[in-house]
């Protein structure tokens, strides 16, 4: 399925005229893991098993892809069946507790980071990228995201090498899903990610951070603002922040080491 659909749409003006329109195709993922079922992940259908391989790193769950012997999402619809191998653990009432806490905000501030922060050690800081590089991510990525370019409906998270090339980039309606896709792409494939960053088209959140660290991604860079949050954390893990990235401008939130200037 692609990840848009023609709907009729009445558009208002100075007159009114009704005609076909092309929306972002959002459907439930039930991400079922050994049996037993563990988030309801709404999000735009393609990409499923990166999805579902990239949440479960993300959240925890996985460190590596040996630990996975196999996700299933032909089987049944909007279904991602998950199979893990002999010997991996999975505290299901922690993993349940959590998605509940952050579903609800009761997971902020320093409880909140401290909480990551102890499953995810921080990255390494020997990695430098160019500002060049980082100045023609944008123009990359939006001559990349073709389909937001028909609906305007999805978010983006491109990975760029540490020259500047892209890597891979996934849309999806929501943020924390594009950059889940991307993150699991590069599990199932074996990428190494310490020597890369990502961009991504939205605001840059804590869940935005944290799933990047889990990642092992040294900088993360976003085309709108981060939050206060997702600051103190880019500064607890030692990851670069950058914010507001619209060539020739950007703003350096945390780990201006990283960053060679012209």
């Amino acid at each position: 399925m692609g990840g848009d659909k023609e709907i009729r749409v009445a558009r208002v003006g100075q007159s009114k005229t009704e005609e076909l329109d092309r929306v972002a195709v959002e459907e439930p993922l039930q991400l079922v893991v050994d049996g037993r079922p563990v988030a309801v992940l709404m999000r735009t259908p393609g990409h499923d098993e990166e999805l579902a391989a990239g949440f479960l790193w993300t959240e925890g769950i996985v460190d590596s892809r040996d630990q996975i012997r196999r996700i299933d999402v032909e089987s049944r619809d909007n279904h991602a069946l998950v199979f893990l191998e002999d010997g991996v653990e999975v505290d299901f009432g922690r993993l349940t507790r959590h998605l509940f806490s952050a579903s609800s905000c009761g997971l902020c501030g320093k409880a909140s980071i401290e909480a990551i922060t102890t499953r995810s050690e921080p990255v390494s800081g020997d990695v430098i990228f160019r500002e060049e590089a980082l100045m023609e991510a944008p123009e990359t990525l939006r001559r990349a995201q073709a389909t937001f370019e028909e609906t305007g409906g999805l978010h983006a998270s491109a990975v760029f090498g540490q020259e500047g090339d892209l890597l891979v980039l996934r849309e999806d309606v929501g943020r924390h899903n594009a950059l889940d896709k991307v993150l699991g792409w590069a599990l199932l494939e074996g990428v190494d990610l310490s020597r890369s960053f990502v961009l991504m088209s939205g605001r840059l959140s804590f869940e935005l951070m944290q799933k990047a660290l889990a990642g092992r991604l040294p900088m993360v860079a976003g085309i709108s603002a981060p939050s206060s949050l997702a600051v103190e954390f880019a500064r607890e893990s030692n990851q670069t922040l950058v914010g507001f990235l619209r060539p020739p401008r950007f703003n350096v939130y945390a780990g201006m080491e990283r960053l060679e200037l012209q």
